[in-house]
């Protein structure tokens, strides 16, 4: 395999995690008889431009199928930052009813509800049926296809270029990292600004963060990687924040090359940041999985010292980060009898490849287990404050990553 940014071969790898079925395949009742599609689960680490990404296997409409169940808007903390976002960018961009923002995999309009409160005229861009749906119930428009170059020169050619286009969490989605960034700089205005949000691939590899690897996530992105892609596109990043969200996150601001922006010092601080956590060095790469085999040996000893001990442990949260850490780690409806989730879209189906079932989180306070584990680490908190009343009848939570911890 070749990278999918600079072309050189590919001679490293990152990280293997088996086989695994697709994270948000989940299934229904009449499906647990059937043959589950498992994919090569590996990750590799470009010597050259430092691309890290998924071999390729699995094609993205074997992935992001019209009943993906995934709805941004389940999260009452990611809604606030999408509400934060919206009025930040507004401000900073001076943008009003006379400008036009578009956001690639908009999902269920979480995010462009805030613009279309405000009267500022925007477009969705959301292949997944479900959540293009939910999002035009609630007055976004919505264009229901993939993005890329074709479509972003289609747009521009329709006179629909954006002030702002915004991506948050789809960068990384994307098999075809070039094209789609080329589709940016095609649908973006001269001076317009492009934002996207990504997981940081320095804080995955600081904190031990592999259960984000999964087949729908095709790289894991540094800024330093990131910058030559938007180069190659005529782009240029001219801002970045470090963000919470996701385990740690960032959101970089890009323009066109010759846009009149100028860049911040927090780009070049970034960078260096990056250097020195190692992310040029392929010893960092080539030290990672044995540290993620290490959380899932822990995970296993505790769920069958429990089971020894007699104890009952539940999951909370159907999160694809989860899924791949239960395959990773086999585990299976005798160590986990069944996973709660407050998205409705999942309540009554079965995480793929483990097979446990999925209940509304009501199921919690009915069965009262000795300890819930957290599979959605980056919300612990979140999850930790919705079930206080547990916590006073004696459960326990857990978390499995960076490393076990027992709360």
């Amino acid at each position: 395999m070749n990278c999918r940014h600079c072309g050189a071969p590919l001679r490293h790898t990152f990280l293997d995690l088996g086989f695994a079925p697709p994270s948000n395949a989940y299934l229904k009742a009449e499906d647990l008889n059937r043959p589950e599609i498992w994919f090569p689960l590996k990750i590799r680490v470009c010597d050259q431009c430092w691309l890290v990404q998924t071999e390729d296997h699995a094609r993205a409409d074997e992935l992001f199928s019209p009943d993906y169940a995934y709805f941004s808007s389940t999260s009452g903390g990611w809604l606030e930052h999408a509400r934060r976002y919206a009025q930040a960018i507004t401000g900073r961009l001076g943008l009003g009813a006379g400008s036009f923002v578009i956001e690639v995999a908009s999902n269920d309009g979480y995010l462009l509800k805030n613009f279309v409160a405000a009267g500022i005229p925007c477009l969705g861009i959301e292949p997944t049926a479900g959540t293009a749906a939910a999002a035009e119930a609630i007055g976004v428009p919505v264009l229901r296809e993939f993005f890329g170059e074709a479509l972003g020169r289609r747009l521009a050619g329709e006179g629909r270029r954006a002030d702002l286009i915004a991506g948050n969490n789809v960068y990384a989605h994307v098999p075809d990292i070039n094209d789609f960034t080329r589709g940016l700089a095609a649908a973006l205005k001269p001076e317009g600004t492009i934002t996207l949000e990504f997981p940081h691939l320095l804080r995955l590899i600081e904190n031990n963060q592999f259960d984000t690897v999964y087949h729908e996530h095709f790289s894991y992105l540094s800024l330093h990687a990131v910058r030559r892609v938007f180069e190659a596109a005529g782009l240029r990043i001219y801002d970045v924040e470090e963000l919470p969200t996701h385990g740690g996150s960032v959101r970089v601001y890009g323009c066109h090359a010759a846009a009149a922006m100028a860049q911040r010092p927090e780009v070049e601080r970034v960078l260096r940041l990056e250097v020195e956590g190692g992310l040029l060095d392929l010893a960092t790469y080539q030290a990672f999985q044995a540290r993620a085999d290490r959380v899932k040996d822990e995970l296993l000893g505790f769920l069958l010292e429990q089971k020894r001990l007699g104890k009952t442990v539940a999951a909370y949260g159907a999160a694809a980060k989860g899924n791949t850490l239960l395959n990773y780690a086999g585990v299976k409806p005798d160590l986990l009898p069944f996973v709660c989730d407050a998205a409705p879209a999942k309540q009554g189906k079965y995480l793929p490849g483990s097979h446990i079932p999925i209940q509304a989180p009501r199921a919690l306070a009915e069965r009262r287990p000795d300890y819930v584990l957290i599979l959605p680490w980056n919300i612990a908190a979140e999850v930790r404050a919705q079930n206080r009343h547990l916590a006073e009848q004696g459960t326990r939570f857990v978390t499995a990553v960076p490393r076990l911890e027992v709360m």
